[in-house]
Order: C-alpha cells, then structure tokens, then sequence
C-alpha cells in the first residue's frame, strides 16, 4: 500500500502584512503563498481577478491566420468539418466550435472519433471522409498536433487545416540532447504549448483553446462580449474534467464558469443535473469532475461521444431527458466494470513481479479499452507509482497511463518511442498503441530507464499549516471560502494537530465510512470532527491510541437550521 510523507510547507512572505493590505486573516495569505501566488497584483487576481483578468487570444500564435482562414471560408459559404475527440475536453471544444462558428453563419459539422474503431484524434479514415463529404476545411479541437501523416493526408486531398490543441508538441530528440519539434504541416496550428507561442498561459485545455478562436472570431465581427461568455460554463466543465491546474487564468474561468453553470440554460445539461439528483444551486468543482463529466465520458468509452454532443445540442425537453438518463445509465455501468478491472489489476501487481517496478504496466487483455485509463489513475493512487494499464483490441494493444509528479510520463514514453506505434499525452497522463510482442519489452525499458527514488514514490501530503483548533472560528472558515474553486493546483487547504485526545466516536452509513466524533487538544479546546473513509479502521486506531495526529479541514456544518463549526478530518497517525 501507498506510504505517505506529511511536509508542513515552508513558503516565506510578510503574511502580515499582506492581511493587512487585503483585509485578510494573516493565515489566509500563508495559504495563498502556499498556492505559489506571490506579488500584490497575482494577490489580487487570485483573490478578486474577474473576466477582465482573462488574457486576449491574440497572442497566441496562428490565432489571426486561423481566424482569416475559418472567416474565408464562411463568405465562400463552404462546408467546413470540426472533428473533436471522445473525452470531456473533446466534446466541449466540439460543442463550442459548433455554436460559436455556427453563430457566424457556417456550414460546419462535428464528427468525433468513435475511441474503438477510431482511436484518438485525428486518423486517415476521418480525413478521408471530410473530404468525400464536401468539407473544403477541417478544424481540429483537442487534438491534432500529434497528427503529422494525417494532415499531410489532407493537404494532399486539397483540404484546408486549422488546428487548436493543447496537447505537448511531439518531438524527437537531437544529438545533443535538445528538442527536434515535429509540427504538422497545417495551414494554422492554434497550440499554447508551442515554444514559440506568446500566449502568457500555457496551462488551458482544448476547449478554452477553441473558446479563445471563438472570442477572437467573434470580436472580428463585432458580436458582444455576452455572448462569447455564454460559452463560460463549457469551457470551465472541461478545464475541471481535463484536470487542468486552477491557476492564472484557469482560475477566474471554472469560477466564472460554475455561476454561469448552476443558472444554466443548457435544456441538455440542466437534464444531467436531474438525471444525477444534484442541486443545481450547488454544483461544485466535485460534482463536475466526479459526477456530471463521468457521465460525459461514459457515452465515449461504452458508446459514442455523440450521444454526449447531441444531449448538448438538443433543444426539445423529453429527447434531452432521455439522452440525460442514458448518460447516467451508460455510467452507472461504468462504473461496475471499473471496480472489476480494479480489483484484478491490483491483484495481478501484488501477487507477480510487477509489485518490484518502479513503472507499472499492467496487461489487462479483456479489460474494455476505454477503462484503461481510470484504472491506470486507480492504481496511480493505490501504489503511488506512474502506472500504464494496457488491453488488448483488434489492431493490436492500447492502453492508457497516469503519472505522478516526479515523472514525466510524455518524456519517458519518448525515450522508448520506437516500441510504439502511436502515442501522445502531458507529463501527467497519456495514451498509446503497440504490438502485443513489445509489452513485455516496453515494461523493461521503462523501468530500466527510471530514476524515480523511494523519496520520489512516497506520496507527499503538504500540510498548510500546524494549526490548533483553538484557532479556528466562523469568520476565518468564510474566508477560505476566498480560496474556492478548489482542485488540481489549487487544493482545499490541509492543517494538522498533534496529541488530540478523540472521545465519543461514533461509526455511521449501511457501508459503514464515515465516523462522527470528539476531539479535544492539550489546551483544552474541544471539536466536533467527521472522517469519511475506512470507518471502523480509524475507529479502532483511535480506541488502542491515548492521542492521535489529525490532518484536517474546518468548516461549517449546517443541518436543520443549526450551524456549528467541525473539523473534516482527511488523515491520521
């Protein structure tokens, strides 16, 4: 199992005054140096940064000639074809473009790539079909910049190609060590992460790349600055599913976003918000990335992540509840295949040689192909190691990986690049193809190339702060609410106290995961406290233990009217 190491960050400022200067709690500006926000006007922004923070488009490079190009062919009123891909972040940018240029009186379609028969992104077959279909001009959307053959494809068939991508630009490398970038030869290519791009934020996902073209577009041709926000909440669905950092800019548009998001006048989204039970008015960073976009991604990993655009496209309300329902339904199932696939991935790691790798790769050929990389996350979790989960399909192996900090898994997979037959990704995550006689091989010179050090798979848990709960009071907890949206690059601030004494515990739920409780400190202040988790496990800890270290959070728990503090407690030693 996963040994944790617990850090206490050391991140130096004159919190004083800082609180003072934005009448803060000096520990609330610890926890935003803590976020690596440092300068008054990155203060500000973090705290207060609006829609007018947001950079403008036109400094990302070939966002002009792409625009020019998209503009063109709308007066020559020829069809153009947006493909997408079959994930959160594919299927907002789809939807996006698909409103915005749609806005603007083109001729355009979607197609997303079916993940089975297709496989990710951009591949012969769809280009080939654009053209058969008329399409003088195809615009990509979170993907495509690892499509070099394909695009040189479409330019042999006479197609025009603009790409907007976010994805890391493949490369080989050169002689001495350096970076040989691969750009595919489109007329425009709408990429952050370009190393020559001005854009100021290289962070954003594939559909605030494709929201940003539509702003762009759309303040060529004077249309208002409402409606290009109308678009907000899409783009902030998919900077949480793609699990992109909130920082910068990131940031203010999932804040934005989620307002926009819980009066939304989607009919297909507000459906999904029914299917699931949730209440609107409370829809969080959580619901996104735990409920609402599974739902998403499951109509491209057991179906067709059409069914996901159509929902967002529909217009009528008893088609928009049907396809709603069966989003969640198609998820539901998800999510019991996954336990499977779960569940003998783990058992296969602890009981062969793979528990000695430093890199897992997990061989799991009747795993379905599209769990790969949730299961990969899983054990990514469960062993704290980089892990690959691999299935078997009919044109041979794919798979999926996600990473921990210490290793970049894009870079390592180019270093044994010539095992594969397709792959691309970030440092965190990626996916990839190979022939089923080279996994064994690719397992070896992954491991044999790793660095990684037992420091380095020890996960690190930062404590913000040794805070007593004498401390804690109402006014400080509304303040961190400051810090929201929490997530990715901006996580829920983590404190700990040591020597609680804990009293009354009480265990709760049919399953038995939460314990309801009391602790007090060696100042004699005492708390109610929650943990959420292996119940009866930390109900016995606490029974055979005099006093315990907790890591926790406060908040305010709000139930029949009563409003009183607690602490949520997230760990225990």
């Amino acid at each position: 199992m996963l040994q944790e190491k617990w850090v206490v960050a050391a991140k130096r400022a004159d919190f004083n005054k800082i609180g003072q200067q934005f009448s803060i709690d000096p520990l609330i500006a610890r926890l935003i140096r803590n976020r690596d926000v440092e300068g008054e006007e990155a203060i500000r922004q973090y705290l207060n940064g609006t829609l007018e923070d947001l950079h403008s488009p036109d400094s990302m490079k070939d966002m002009q000639k792409g625009a020019e190009l998209i503009l063109l062919h709308i007066r020559k009123g020829e069809r153009i074809r947006i493909i997408g891909d079959y994930d959160i972040d594919g299927i907002m940018s789809s939807y996006i473009l698909k409103k915005g240029l749609g806005r603007l009186g083109a001729r355009c379609d979607v197609r997303i790539p079916d993940r089975i028969r297709d496989g990710y992104g951009l591949n012969e077959n769809l280009v080939k079909e654009a053209s058969e279909d008329g399409a003088k001009l195809i615009v990509t959307c979170d993907n495509g910049i690892a499509a070099f053959d394909q695009i040189m494809l479409a330019k042999d068939l006479g197609l025009t190609v603009v790409i907007t991508d976010h994805h890391e630009v493949p490369y080989e490398e050169g002689d001495n060590g350096g970076k040989n970038y691969r750009i595919p030869p489109a007329d425009a290519v709408i990429n952050p992460k370009q190393a020559d791009c001005r854009y100021p934020f290289k962070g954003i996902c594939g559909a605030v790349v494709a929201w940003k073209l539509i702003c762009y577009l759309y303040d060529l041709m004077n249309i208002s600055d409402q409606e290009k926000f109308d678009f907000l909440e899409f783009a902030a669905f998919a900077t949480i599913g793609d699990v992109m950092e909130l920082k910068n800019e990131n940031r203010i548009i999932v804040k934005e976003g989620l307002k926009r998001l819980r009066k939304t006048e989607n009919l297909g989204m507000q459906q999904l918000i029914l299917a699931n039970n949730l209440d609107p008015d409370k829809i969080s960073t959580y619901h996104v990335g735990f409920v609402l976009g599974p739902c998403m991604n499951a109509s491209g990993r057991l179906n067709t992540a059409q069914r996901a655009l159509d929902l967002l496209c529909e217009e009528q309300l008893e088609e928009a509840a049907r396809l709603a329902g069966d989003l969640k339904a198609l998820n539901d199932s998800r999510k019991e295949m996954t336990e499977k696939g779960q569940k003998e991935a783990i058992e296969l790691v602890e009981s062969t040689s793979l528990s000695q790798d430093r890199v897992l790769v997990v061989y799991l050929p009747d795993c379905h192909e599209s769990l790969a990389g949730i299961i990969a996350g899983r054990l990514k979790e469960h062993f704290g190691k980089p892990s690959f989960v691999l299935t078997k399909t009919e044109n041979g192996v794919k798979g999926s990986g996600r990473s921990i900090e210490a290793y970049s898994m894009y870079e390592e997979m180019t270093r044994c690049g010539e095992l594969l037959t397709k792959y691309g990704g970030h440092p965190m995550a990626a996916g990839l193809s190979l022939e089923e006689k080279n996994v064994p091989v690719f397992r070896k010179r992954l491991n044999e190339l790793c660095t990684l050090t037992g420091a380095d798979l020890k996960k690190k848990v930062t404590i913000d702060a040794a805070m007593p709960i004498s401390y804690i009071r109402r006014e400080l907890v509304e303040q961190m609410e400051l810090l929201e949206p929490f997530g990715t690059g901006n996580p829920r601030p983590v404190f700990a106290e040591k020597n609680l004494r804990v009293s009354g515990i009480r265990v709760m739920g049919a399953s038995r995961n939460a314990a309801r409780l009391q602790v007090q400190n060696e100042f004699g202040a005492r708390m109610q406290a929650i943990y959420f988790g292996d119940a009866d496990g930390f109900a016995e800890f606490c029974r055979t233990h005099e006093t315990v270290t907790l890591l926790y959070y406060p908040a305010i728990n709000r139930y029949m009217g009563r409003e009183t503090l607690q602490i949520n407690i997230t760990g225990y030693r």
